[in-house]
């Protein structure tokens, strides 16, 4: 464990957000309304998964449903992750889906037109949506331009280079590797385990599940003891158990239905780990802390000597390289880049990452809180389809959601503030 004291973006990522004020130490009432806005997105999303269970009369539930959601959701959960940085630093990137759709196409044309050996076109195209995200993060960072401007032109000049690559038509199919990176699952190396409701599941899969569990309780402990060692307030020790037993049944419910099915997707491993390294970078990393920095307090992080401008650039040069393996992801699963993919989806990823927490000025918001969001979004797209509901019901009940959820942010906020 480090040995430095925890800075304010550390505060913003284990506690309140920058700008809020700190919790008096002993405080019930004042832990109560902290918890409130840290746990109420995770109470939220099993409330959702519980009405959708019992709607669907346990449909959801089933191994291959949750091995849908996982599959079906991944391409926005991976823009999710590069959105919340994006908003944290207090900006919007609108044009998403647009680099999905056109990185989707410059992968298809590498790997099926030219025979480029997929590895190779996998890292060009990475490369293709880093340069993209630069060039949108000069024109914000360096020229001063608005996100919202640059991307909202972004968006219409990459879906013009999409149709313009493409045409009306797609193009596929990909090579088996990328497909199975996509829609494919781990072989099972150790065998099954037919044991009362393990019945048919995957060794490997159940071990993997363990071991992410055990770390995730390391983790939680480590950082309890080093809140202690600092003397900050921490929840009560029975309160902390109960949150991480419960996130314990959570994790190995979903691993075992998955290891009952074809075992775990390879997309879900790729997202893990991509979940891991982010968190680590927002919660342990100078580069981390200085996106909340930037977002909480534009003119104190200058004035601390972050170098506002970098930062700002390199968090789109990032949102840029996870949208190129979104598009890879997606033009993968579909088996096909076409000129209609990634419709919408920076609209889904925004709404994933305010729900998921992230504050509307800036400086607030967690990596799992954005996935988290995603993953309501998903529960409530495949649990209204289960239910045959139409298409404009699940958007009407998608954009209440997000409104609720920016209303909660809204009023945490008022409320923090009438009680200084």
């Amino acid at each position: 464990m480090s040995a430095t004291a925890p800075t304010n973006a550390d505060v913003a990522v284990s506690g309140p957000g920058l700008g809020e004020p700190s919790a008096p130490a002993g405080g019930p009432g004042r832990r109560l309304s902290i918890n409130l806005r840290q746990s109420g997105i995770y109470v939220a999303f099993a409330l959702i998964v519980l009405l959708f269970s019992v709607l669907t009369d346990g449909a959801l539930l089933q191994p291959q449903n949750i091995s849908n959601i996982v599959v079906q959701n991944s391409y926005v959960l991976i823009l999710a992750i590069g959105m919340i940085l994006i908003i944290i630093a207090g900006h919007i990137d609108l044009s998403a889906g647009s680099v999905v759709a056109v990185t989707g196409a410059v992968a298809a044309v590498l790997m099926v037109e030219h025979d480029v050996p997929w590895p190779l076109a996998l890292l060009i195209t990475l490369v293709v949506g880093g340069l993209i995200g630069a060039w949108q993060g000069f024109w914000i960072a360096y020229f001063g331009i608005p996100a919202f401007i640059v991307t909202l032109a972004g968006m219409l000049l990459f879906r013009a280079l999409t149709l313009t690559v493409l045409g009306n038509q797609g193009i596929g199919p990909f090579p088996d590797p990328v497909r199975t990176l996509a829609n494919g699952f781990t072989e099972g190396y150790l065998g099954n385990v037919g044991l009362g409701p393990l019945g048919g599941a995957d060794l490997f899969s159940l071990l993997v599940g363990i071991a992410a569990m055990a770390g995730i309780v390391l983790v939680q402990w480590r950082g309890r003891m080093a809140r202690l060692g600092y003397q900050q307030t921490v929840e009560p020790l029975p309160l902390f158990v109960l949150k991480l037993a419960l996130a314990g049944v959570v994790v190995m419910t979903v691993i075992v239905q998955l290891a009952r099915f074809k075992n775990l997707p390879w997309v879900l491993i790729l997202l893990a780990g991509l979940i891991l390294a982010y968190s680590l970078l927002t919660s342990r990393a100078v580069f981390g802390r200085q996106i909340y920095a930037v977002g909480g307090n534009l003119q104190a992080a200058t004035l601390s000597g972050v170098k506002v401008k970098s930062v700002i650039f390199w968090i789109f040069v990032n949102m840029g390289v996870l949208s190129a393996l979104a598009g890879i992801i997606f033009a993968g699963r579909l088996n096909q880049a076409g000129p209609t993919a990634g419709n919408a989806f920076e609209l889904d990823a925004i709404a994933a990452a305010f729900i998921g927490g992230a504050a509307v000025q800036g400086g607030v918001g967690k990596v799992v809180g954005a996935i988290t969001g995603g993953l309501i979004m998903g529960v409530i797209n495949n649990g209204m389809s289960l239910m045959g509901a139409p298409s404009e019901r699940v958007m009407l009940v998608k954009g209440a959601v997000l409104l609720a959820a920016v209303a909660f942010d809204v009023w945490t906020k008022r409320r923090a503030g009438a009680s200084r």
